[in-house]
């Protein structure tokens, strides 16, 4: 939990009793490699916290498998348009790796924001971090080339290409994994 406290300091001052709330609120739970966290049609009850490991969300459209983004340790992890409004969702959310994590409820979120000091603040800033992720995204697929959408992949997951298959890179990029590879040898050329 240290690492989630850590994350959370970054953004607000918290006290030694915000600290035991938090405590209190989040709750550890483990993910085996290939496990979901969430599943289209579930309903996303958690924000959760990752300690250690790795998660990719994906929609399954029409039979295929479209990964949209990846979380690491020390990111939130979330399905907001289905935890907000507490509606089922279309995303699913699977571990990448064997993954530890720290999860908060919905209920237990209001509860955080009402009684840790700064706790409404905290909720705004990671919010408004994960609508830029989305809009960057969107505009990425609409305007970006998938050698560009590549280079931004490589800048902005530098750490966890050796950690992905390259499927699953692949499908982030918007391409098959055969054009992955020639992508990435002409990047490689250009170098």
């Amino acid at each position: 939990m240290d690492l989630l406290i850590h994350t959370i300091k970054e953004q607000i001052s918290i006290s030694e009793r915000d600290i035991a709330i938090i405590e209190s609120l989040f709750h550890r739970k483990t993910f085996k490699k290939g496990e979901r966290l969430l599943s289209e049609g579930e309903i996303c009850r958690y924000i959760i916290f990752i300690e250690s490991g790795l998660v990719r969300y994906y929609i399954n459209n029409d039979g295929t498998e479209q990964t949209h983004y990846f979380n690491k340790n020390g990111e939130f992890v979330c399905d907001y348009m289905s935890f907000l409004p507490q509606t089922p969702s279309n995303v699913n959310i699977q571990a990448l790796e064997d993954t530890v994590v720290y999860r908060i409820s919905a209920e237990g979120i209001q509860q955080f924001y009402r009684e840790v000091a700064g706790g409404e603040k905290f909720g705004r800033t990671a919010i408004e971090q994960v609508f830029v992720n989305v809009m960057k995204q969107i505009v990425s697929l609409y305007t970006d080339t998938p050698d560009n959408r590549y280079l931004k992949f490589l800048s902005n997951y530098p750490d966890l290409v050796q950690r992905i298959p390259q499927y699953y890179i692949a499908s982030y990029v918007g391409v098959k994994a055969p054009s992955l590879s020639r992508i990435r040898k002409r990047i490689a050329a250009k170098r």
